[in-house]
Order: structure tokens, then C-alpha cells, then sequence
């Protein structure tokens, strides 16, 4: 992607939580640290962000989103990362190769090399989950 945008590129990713409190997290191969994190990419030509990520999701798992909801945007170098936060619905299982493995991971539990942005965000949308339901109630 890269090598065919040469002014910048744009990926989706998602913080998808479950009933549970967990979150989907994806041990990428293509990551070269720890592989895991959320799930997403990259846009196609002419692609909105939120059709972008729920496409992404599905082809990476086979899920579903809910609930979607634009979380943040950051910036890196020529790079544009849009975030999202999604419920799940359907099951989740690797549906390509460019993922190891999957998990539904609770916060005290989150795999080696979780990055401190990954937790943080994390931590906004299950702290933006609790202050929703606590509205609602």
C-alpha cells in the first residue's frame, strides 16, 4: 500500500468488546514487534472508514460489528489511523492468513507486548461502556 500512495495511506481499526468486557485482539503476522492488536487495514479507493472496517473485520474473522463508533483519529508521520469501537456479533474465528491467532482478552490479561496507546484506548471504551450503562440506568 505504501509503494502505491506515496503521499499518505489511511487504515481502520477497531476495539471490539464483548458482553464480557473483553477485547478482540489479532496476533498479526505482518506485525513486526508483538503481533498483537486490534483488528482493521487499509482503505480501498474510494472506501468510507466505517465501510472499510466492517469489511476488514469480517474478512480478518468472520464478525459482525455493532454499535459502531468513531473513537479517534491519529496521526503518524503520512500516515492516517481512524479508530472505532464496535460490539461483536457472530463468533469469531481466523479466516486468513494473515493472522496467527485471535483472542478475546479481559484487561488484567492482555498479551505480552501490549502497547500503553493499545491499553489506553482500551481503557476509554470500556470507561465510555460503564458511563453509558450507568446513563441508561
Amino acid at each position: 500500500m505504501r509503494l502505491t500512495q506515496v503521499t499518505y495511506t489511511v487504515s481502520v481499526a477497531a476495539i471490539v468488546v464483548n458482553d464480557k468486557k473483553e477485547t478482540l485482539l489479532l496476533n498479526h503476522v505482518l506485525r513486526p514487534r508483538s503481533g498483537w492488536g486490534f483488528p482493521g487495514g487499509f482503505l480501498d479507493a474510494n472506501e468510507a472508514p466505517h465501510e472499510a472496517i466492517k469489511r476488514e473485520v469480517k474478512e480478518e474473522t468472520g464478525l459482525g460489528l455493532a454499535d459502531l463508533k468513531l473513537k479517534r483519529t491519529m496521526v503518524r508521520g503520512r500516515h492516517l489511523e481512524i479508530i472505532f469501537s464496535a460490539r461483536p456479533i457472530g463468533e469469531a474465528r481466523v479466516l486468513t492468513s494473515e493472522i496467527y491467532e485471535l483472542g478475546w482478552f479481559a484487561t488484567d490479561n492482555l498479551p505480552a507486548g501490549t502497547t500503553v496507546a493499545q491499553k489506553m484506548l482500551i481503557g476509554e471504551v470500556l470507561a465510555d461502556e460503564f458511563d453509558n450503562q450507568r446513563s441508561q440506568n
